[in-house]
């Protein structure tokens, strides 16, 4: 895998803006942290943040050592407690990212869990959401080379993990919108180029594979790339404490990307 040549670091032409930052599900999170008649509106952005990042979860707990039903049932329990808030509290929510503040919870609850691990059995009624739902929502797309992946640490794995899931949220939007406008066969065929260096990208092939003119086909090509690099920012944007770490986030998430190549 490798970072998108379309991830740029810079305001999409749509305008994102302050206050459409606002109303991203960590924001939301932030904003009713100290508001009890907010509770249930935080935890419900909450926990859909936490659907962005189960894969990663899951994968370093896995590279802990741990089976993986046992895994699964330590994701489910971490996230479970998560959202009811006892992993979170402690932390400094005003600052950092969800992503990094979400590792620094996962590493002391598998290191608490381990202190207690025959105290109960993991998981019991701490449900999230059902292990089937969560593999037929999120299912991988962008393959991470398992030789090379072995001697990764937890961390890395968790950031790749991560980067991959959010480039796919990214991608997946671009292909239902373009669905809902007739042009899923345009997808499909040019979605390659989104993360292919311009010089590879054969205009020609792909005009004669939909039956366009050559110029059509660039046109359309730039339009996909644009709504890709606004989508991929609108879901770094959820995860992050404000509109100022936005940029950072995505160049972490290239950086994670190529690390998995």
């Amino acid at each position: 895998m490798r970072c998108s040549t379309a991830v740029k670091m810079e305001t999409p032409l749509d305008g994102f803006g302050q206050a459409r930052f606002m109303t991203t599900r960590w924001s939301i999170v932030l904003s009713c942290s100290d508001s009890a008649t907010d509770q249930e509106k935080a935890e419900a952005a909450l926990a859909e943040l936490c659907k962005i990042y189960w894969r990663p979860v899951f994968a370093f707990i896995c590279r802990q050592g741990h089976p993986v039903p046992d895994a699964q049932d330590l994701t489910q329990e971490f996230f479970a407690k998560v959202i009811k808030g006892r992993l979170l509290q402690s932390a400094d929510r005003n600052k950092g990212r969800f992503r990094s503040l979400l590792r620094t919870a996962l590493q002391r609850f598998l290191h608490d869990e381990g202190d207690k691990r025959h105290a109960h059995k993991r998981g019991g009624d701490l449900r999230f959401v059902s292990w089937d739902d969560w593999m037929t929502e999120a299912p991988s797309h962008l393959s991470i080379p398992e030789r090379e992946s072995d001697n990764w640490s937890p961390e890395r794995i968790f950031d790749v993990r991560w980067a991959a899931t959010v480039v796919e949220r990214a991608l997946r939007r671009l292909g239902d919108e373009c669905e809902k406008h007739g042009r899923r066969r345009v997808f499909d065929v040019l979605s390659s180029c989104l993360s292919a260096d311009r010089q590879d990208v054969s205009y020609a092939t792909f005009a004669r594979i939909l039956g366009l003119q050559e110029t059509a086909v660039k046109n359309l090509v730039h339009r996909l790339r644009e709504r890709y690099r606004a989508l991929l920012r609108e879901e770094v944007a959820e995860t992050v404490g404000g509109e100022n770490e936005i940029d950072n986030e995505l160049r972490y998430l290239c950086a994670a990307l190529s690390a998995g190549e």
